[in-house]
């Protein structure tokens, strides 16, 4: 009995997502703490320290083969970083404007994608490592390429770990991915069932609101696992194990339609059915399916079968069985209600089925169209590309791109003029601290500063209780595994962290106790020259560029509208080009929460437009959510002169209409506040007479859903379009 149960925590430890990175990181520490101690080179530890942090830091998912080549460019660039640092150091103004050349370049690679971005920066960071470096020896750069050589060597090592555990377990960050996907889901579907509470007058835009949020960490789950399986296909066939995921990333991406899609005003079920039980038995169904998700996350995690609970037929019959029974008493004011409910149990009945479906996913049949859009660029003229794309005053990068040599260059001349020991850690504050927005530059400012503070408040009783070298040696390990461990997710403790372990390392070689303040003191200087920047310098305050977020997030939900009437009229297929449209869609909402969250950490007058912005939001998000649901019933055949009236007719003209609010909020240019064309359409799609068949009445419901987005929409959009234009244009005095 106990040897089953340590199998059993034994594998959830290895089901953990960071229990393979810790391993990696132990191993690596580890080995050259033993190395440098049996050498009796102390002085080597922390630069093949810091090394192996930078490999981990341009660290991103690939197969192996991937991973080497990578690896290949990642000791390239820092032996290139660290050895100019060297031979440049002794030229002060020589090595200040290659320095600024280097930050500006090394930031716009950031514009060809995640992985370039995780190595430029890494070797900016090598190159700040270096300083610190030459800054120790007293400015010396006699044996120029010594720190060069230990730190590649730390950074080599590491790789070499990385290369050999992705050979060995090729599958288990697509395992990982799949696992927090279906882990999400799961929680999206149990806020989802929160809006089915029968509670009249209940805040439905603030559990929309919620529910919107929740939608991007799916779509970023989604996003994730799509990158971690298009790394292991590539180009090529996918084999059976990979086969078997790809079945499963696909079918969440049909759980995710379904589980957005609303088919119904929650205010009026509330309502019309606050004495029926109906609503409950929706949430129950739709909690139910949501600890499915979370079942099956756990199963993918734990490499488990799943079993789908058969009771769930049971709870979807109870479902069915309430509708009957509301059937049956025919109240007239019912009706259309009653139409939208019966949708939401097909709906449900689906997810059932799909849910059903992830127990044995190899009897799934392959998606006609399984081909995943690579964003990767393919040749130099891809890479000049998306840069020249970017070498525009109004891009993010390049205003993050001129705004850290800068802010670099100030903390180079505070490094000459405070004279404190090891003073460049200011600049390598600077350099973490430093954020392409205000907000996320706040927020890292403050975790940083309470972070280091903690390592320091630590790291003194520490020194003093356990003065044995060894014991300290260990010390470090484990703090740099906290860092680590904890660097994507809680950054306040991963700098603690970081603290400690350079604390420890350099009192292997020095006095880590004259460290204390000045840490301190740099983590403060740098911190402050970082939001000064930010806040000063080419500033781009997330208020003032609200209006193109949200004509962005209209316009890629008009290009969705525009790809599900195209699936109407040709028939249903999940080709790429409307996955990709879907895809867009959600990404573009789940952008606009995160541009709204950053809204909240700016200055009070930049931030006075963010009420607006949560209400389009909660609007946006309830339109994407009928779009789904539009979507999720795309293989219903409709007769030709209809299919022609509400596709070609009034599909496009909804399309034109969104497009419109979108190019008016984009051009700050007026925005009529009331359709009479849009209010009429509404209108002629809710009148329906009883004879009309019932794919054509669920396809009019969604439409006219739709349709009354639209009003508040321009609503919002108006007031948002008068207040920039009477801040771009202020009354004479």
């Amino acid at each position: 009995m106990a040897s089953t149960s340590f199998r059993q925590s034994m594998r959830r430890l290895w089901a953990l997502d960071k229990f393979s990175y810790s391993v990696r990181v132990f191993i690596a520490l580890t080995g050259s703490m033993a190395f440098c101690w049996y050498q009796r080179e102390m002085h080597a530890l922390i630069p093949i320290f810091l090394g192996i942090i930078a490999c981990a830091l341009a660290e991103t998912d690939d197969n192996w083969q991937g991973r080497i080549k990578a690896l290949a460019v990642t000791l390239v660039c820092f032996s290139c970083s660290a050895l100019s640092v060297e031979l440049l150091f002794p030229y002060p103004y020589l090595f200040i404007i290659a320095l600024a050349v280097a930050a500006f370049g090394l930031t716009m690679l950031g514009a060809l994608g995640e992985r370039y971005n995780a190595v430029a920066y890494a070797t900016l960071i090598v190159a700040v490592y270096t300083m610190i470096g030459v800054d120790q020896r007293g400015g010396e750069v006699s044996n120029f390429w010594e720190e060069p050589l230990l730190l590649v060597t730390g950074a080599g090592w590491y790789g070499l770990l990385s290369v050999l555990w992705q050979a060995l377990f090729a599958n288990q960050p697509v395992q990982q991915a799949l696992a927090r996907l279906f882990r999400e889901l799961g929680f999206y579907l149990k806020l989802k069932a929160s809006l089915f509470e029968p509670i009249r007058g209940l805040d439905i835009e603030a559990r929309r609101l919620e529910l919107a949020k929740q939608n991007g960490q799916v779509v970023a789950a989604l996003n994730a696992t799509k990158e971690i399986i298009l790394h292991r296909v590539g180009g090529g066939r996918p084999g059976s194990k990979i086969s078997r995921y790809l079945k499963l990333y696909f079918l969440a991406q049909d759980i995710h339609e379904r589980a957005s899609s609303s088919h119904y005003p929650y205010n009026a079920l509330a309502e019309a059915f606050f004495h029926s039980d109906v609503l409950f038995r929706c949430q129950r169904l739709l909690r139910q399916q949501g600890a499915a998700c979370r079942r099956l996350s756990e199963s993918i995690q734990m490499r488990q079968p799943f079993v789908y609970d058969d009771s769930f037929a049971e709870a979807l019959g109870d479902l069915h069985a309430s509708l009957e029974h509301l059937r049956i008493q025919s109240n007239p004011a019912w009706r259309g209600l009653l139409r939208s409910l019966r949708a939401l149990a097909a709906n449900l009945g689906t997810l059932d089925r799909l849910l059903s479906d992830a127990s044995n996913p190899d009897k799934l049949a392959d998606e006609s169209d399984s081909s995943l859009l690579d964003r990767s660029p393919r040749n130099l003229k891809d890479v000049w590309g998306r840069i020249r794309q970017n070498l525009t005053p109004t891009s993010l990068l390049f205003r993050h791109a001129l705004r850290l040599p800068l802010a670099l260059i100030v903390c180079f001349v505070m490094v000459h003029v405070v004279p404190t020991t090891q003073s460049y850690w200011i600049m390598l504050t600077t350099v973490f601290v430093c954020q392409p927005s205000y907000g996320a530059t706040r927020r890292k400012l403050g975790q940083r500063i309470i972070g280091t503070a903690i390592g320091l408040i630590i790291g003194w009783p520490l020194f003093n209780l356990f003065p044995s070298p060894l014991v300290q040696s260990m010390f470090a390990i484990a703090a740099g595994l906290v860092f680590f461990v904890n660097r994507t997710t809680r950054y306040t403790v991963s700098t603690a962290g970081i603290t400690l372990m350079v604390l420890f390392c350099f009192n292997q070689v020095g006095d880590g106790y004259g460290l204390f303040l000045p840490r301190l003191f740099d983590t403060l200087l740098g911190s402050l020259i970082a939001i000064i920047a930010v806040f000063l310098f080419l500033p781009d305050w997330q208020g003032r560029r609200l209006n193109k977020v949200l004509a962005n997030t209209l316009s890629c939900n008009s290009i969705y509208l525009r790809q599900i009437l195209e699936q109407y009229a040709r028939g249903k297929r999940d080709d790429l080009s409307y996955r990709l449209a879907r895809r867009n869609a959600h990404n573009a909402d789940a952008a606009l929460s995160t541009t709204l969250a950053n809204m909240l950490m700016e200055p009070g007058h930049f931030r006075k437009e963010a009420d607006v912005g949560f209400r389009f939001l909660v609007l946006s998000h309830t339109l994407l959510s009928y779009l789904s649901g539009l979507g999720a019933h795309r293989a219903t055949e409709l007769p030709e002169p209809v299919r022609s009236e509400l596709i070609e007719g009034t599909g496009q003209a909804l399309a034109a209409s969104i497009d419109e609010i979108a190019a008016a909020l984009a051009n700050k240019t007026p925005v009529a506040l009331h359709s009479d064309a849009e209010e009429g359409l509404a209108n002629a799609l809710e009148q329906m007479p009883e004879e009309v068949d019932e794919g054509q009445r669920l396809v009019q419901t969604q439409l006219a859903l739709i349709c009354r987005q639209l009003g508040p929409l321009r609503t919002l959009a108006a007031h948002l379009i008068k207040d920039k234009t009477e801040q771009a244009t202020p009354a004479a005095a």
